[in-house]
């Protein structure tokens, strides 16, 4: 890699990107690999095909209208045992997990673009922009328009029990996981 980085080859500053994704990757299978069988947050209940599932579905579409009883059908598990499972692995519930990734996709939109509260509330499932309102404000710590005037600006107080980061005004940028299937398709 080294050499790609010295060197002025066609090509180069792109292969050495892709290394960097490559060893990027390794790391994450070798922590994974040794981590305890009872670590929790979102990364590690990937190792679990059937939360990787949900977790995907629900980021590849989070408007859809997902209850716990919905998502427990679609990866063949009962509901009674997705939401306990999900629960110990990921350190939050289906439907908190859910809100937190709808409002990190809207702080990026909110920040990112033009769009009015109403359209991005409308997009990522909730039927008012009150009911959206209520609930940036529970995860985000202000409102929608607080945070699109000042998102950058704040920083985000503290940590959950779970590990995840609690996001108070924070600016991320959500990217879904790659293979995200839809809640149509098949397991």
């Amino acid at each position: 890699m080294r050499d790609e980085l010295r060197g002025e080859k066609l090509g180069g500053s792109f292969l050495v990107q892709q290394l960097a994704y490559m060893m990027l990757v390794q790391a994450l299978r070798v922590h994974l690999d040794q981590a305890s069988r009872d670590a929790v947050g979102w990364l590690y209940a990937l190792a679990d095909p059937q939360l990787k599932t949900g977790i995907l579905c629900m980021q590849a579409n989070p408007a859809s209208p997902w209850t716990v009883n919905g998502l427990a059908q679609h990866i063949g598990m009962s509901r009674s045992i997705f939401a306990l499972r999900f629960k110990e692995r990921v350190g939050e519930s289906p439907m908190e997990y859910l809100t937190r990734w709808r409002m990190l996709l809207a702080g990026d939109r909110l920040t990112a673009s033009p769009e009015p509260i109403l359209s991005i509330a409308l997009s990522l499932g909730y039927e008012s922009e009150s009911a959206f309102g209520k609930a940036f404000k529970r995860v985000m710590g202000c409102s929608p328009r607080q945070y699109s005037r000042h998102g950058n600006q704040r920083q985000p107080s503290n940590t959950v029990s779970n590990g995840n980061p609690k996001v108070v005004g924070s600016n991320p940028t959500p990217q879904p996981l790659s293979g995200t299937p839809t809640p149509d398709s098949p397991m």
